[in-house]
C-alpha cells in the first residue's frame, strides 16, 4: 500500500488527515513531520499516525514513506519540495505551488531527474462536477465562450497571518489563485493580455485583488479579497448561454441556461468534502509510475504562476525574500 506523509500540521494538514480518515483504509497515512516535536506527537495522536517527526529531513529520510502531501506556507514550498524530491519522494504540493514560476519550473525540472511524481494540490481541477462542465463547453452547448466571472472573498480572525509578507502571504498566492485557476480551466492556459489593480494592506501584500485576462474574444473579470465577505460564484458566458457555478472552487452544482431552453441542473455531490479526489489521483498516478497527471500538468502549474507573476510585476509587490 502506498504510504504517506504529511508536512507540517496546520489547519490544511488536518483538512488533509480528516479526509483520509473517512475514506475507510483506502489511504495510508504513515508519518508526520512538525518543527516541533510536541506538534508532530500531537498531530498524529489526534489521527492514529504511527510515525511523528520534530522536523521535516526525518520525514524526508523514512525509506517507508513514498508521498508526501506539503501542507507548509507558500514560502516554503520551494525548500520543502526540494527536500522531499532529492530524498526520492513523490510530492503533493498545496495551491499556491510556490511563489513565482521560475521555482515552479526548477521544481517539475528536478522531479523530473529524479523520477518522482510532482502535482499541484489545486483541488478545483479534481471535483467531479467539472468533467460535466467541460462535456457542456466542448459540445458547444453555451456557443462561443465571451466572458468568465469568478469571485471568491472571506474574512478571518487570522487575516495578520494570511497576509503575513514574510510568509508569501496576500490574497493573490491565498485564494486569488482559485480565480485565475478556473479562468484557465475555461479559457485555457495561453493568454493574449493580463490587466490587475491590486488594493495593498498595511503588511504591504494585497488585500483586494481585480485581475482582467483575455484569451481572442472571451475575458474574465476575476475578484478576490481576504477581509471582506464576497459570495463564492463563478459563470461562464457564452453566444448561447451561459453556465452558473456557485462555490465554484468546490462545487456540487451548477446550472446550464441555453436561451429559449429550459435551465439544466449538474449536480455531483462528494463522497466526503471534494479533497478526495486530488488525493486519489495522486495515488493513481504514482501506482502507475506517471511523474504528471493528465488532469493537473506540470505546465498548467508553471503557467498559472506566470499570470500571478505579472499580476505582481503590474502593482510592484514583491515578498521581503525575493530581494
Amino acid at each position: 500500500m502506498i504510504q504517506w506523509g504529511i508536512l507540517s500540521t496546520g489547519m490544511i494538514a488536518q483538512n488533509f488527515a480528516e479526509t483520509c480518515a473517512k475514506l475507510k483504509g483506502e489511504i495510508q497515512i504513515r508519518a508526520v513531520a512538525s518543527r516541533a516535536q510536541q506538534s508532530a506527537d500531537a498531530f498524529a495522536a489526534q489521527y492514529g499516525i504511527p510515525c511523528a517527526y520534530g522536523s521535516y529531513e526525518a520525514l524526508a529520510n523514512d525509506p517507508q514513506v513514498d508521498i508526501v502531501y506539503v501542507a507548509t506556507p507558500h514560502s516554503r514550498h520551494f525548500e520543502d519540495m526540494k527536500l522531499l524530491i532529492e530524498a526520492g519522494k513523490h510530492v503533493l504540493c498545496e495551491k499556491s505551488f510556490t511563489t513565482d514560476a521560475a521555482q515552479a519550473e526548477e521544481i517539475f525540472a528536478l522531479a523530473g531527474r529524479k523520477g518522482v511524481f510532482v502535482m499541484e494540490a489545486f483541488w478545483t481541477k479534481f471535483i467531479p462536477l467539472y468533467r460535466q462542465i467541460e462535456r457542456v463547453l466542448s459540445e458547444g452547448k453555451i456557443g462561443e465562450i465571451r466572458a468568465v466571472t469568478a469571485q471568491y472573498g472571506y474574512t478571518t480572525g487570522r487575516q495578520e497571518r494570511k497576509l503575513d509578507p514574510a510568509l508569501a502571504g496576500g490574497t493573490l498566492l491565498d485564494i486569488g489563485v482559485y480565480a485565475v485557476g478556473f479562468a484557465c480551466m475555461t479559457l485555457g492556459y495561453s493568454l493574449d493580455d493580463v490587466h490587475s489593480c491590486l488594493v495593498m494592506g498595511g503588511q504591504g501584500t494585497d488585500m483586494t485583488d481585480a485581475v482582467i485576462l483575455r484569451r481572442g474574444n472571451a475575458v474574465a473579470q476575476l475578484t478576490c479579497a481576504i477581509g471582506a465577505q464576497i459570495p463564492t460564484h463563478a459563470a461562464v458566458y457564452g453566444t448561447l448561454g451561459h453556465i452558473d457555478i456557485p462555490d465554484f472552487k468546490n462545487p456540487e452544482r451548477a446550472s446550464v441556461l441555453v436561451d429559449g431552453q429550459e435551465p439544466v441542473t449538474l449536480v455531483s455531490p462528494f463522497e466526503v468534502n471534494g479533497f478526495e479526489y486530488e488525493i486519489r489521483e495522486a495515488e493513481a498516478c504514482v501506482r502507475a509510475g506517471r511523474k504528471q497527471s493528465a488532469l493537473m500538468t506540470g505546465e498548467q502549474t508553471v503557467a498559472v504562476m506566470r499570470i500571478m507573476d505579472e499580476v505582481r510585476r503590474q502593482n510592484g509587490m514583491r515578498f521581503p525574500f525575493e530581494g
